[in-house]
């Protein structure tokens, strides 16, 4: 029972070793490694739209925050402290009444961290952006700065 995993489907593609042996080198938790999430980024014509991905988070657990130019995008998934991440290690602790409380993985695939991506915020209106979150989607409308007409005006003649 302790060496189920889960079901892959395999293709015989030459890169497939090379992926193994990065799943090997750097765990299975690559994406946590390295901080990042999926975006999208759509030209509505007047406005951009980004779609940010990010599945399993509270509406809490995400930030915006703008600096200068920057829009900065962190999303932070904490681990239960009731669970105590206990694993199949574990279990010659099992006698006590504590550790019988918390769970024991057999695999743990789910990770826990912090997420951040910025993004240049160069031709925005940084006063009308909006964002929305909805279906572990993070959706940020960012309106583009409309150009300055120069002003025309006549002037009066002396004399």
């Amino acid at each position: 029972m302790y060496t189920l995993t889960p079901f892959e489907r395999r293709s015989m593609d030459f890169f497939d070793a090379f992926h193994d042996l990065e799943n090997n080198f750097l765990g299975s938790r690559v994406p946590a490694a390295f901080g990042s999430f999926k975006t999208d980024i759509r030209d509505n014509g007047d406005s951009f739209t980004l779609e940010a991905e990010l599945p399993g988070f509270d509406k809490e657990d995400l930030k915006l925050d703008i600096e200068g130019g920057t829009l900065t995008l962190t999303a932070e998934h904490t681990e239960e402290t009731s669970g105590g991440g206990e694993n199949a290690e574990g279990a010659e602790q099992a006698d006590t009444a504590e550790a019988k409380a918390k769970p024991r993985y057999i695999r743990r695939e789910r990770s826990y961290g912090s997420y951040k991506r910025s993004f240049d915020l160069e031709g925005i209106d940084i006063d009308a952006i909006e964002a929305e979150y909805k279906n572990g989607i993070l959706y940020v409308t960012l309106p583009k700065k409309q150009p300055e007409k120069p002003q025309a005006r006549r002037l009066a003649i002396k004399g």
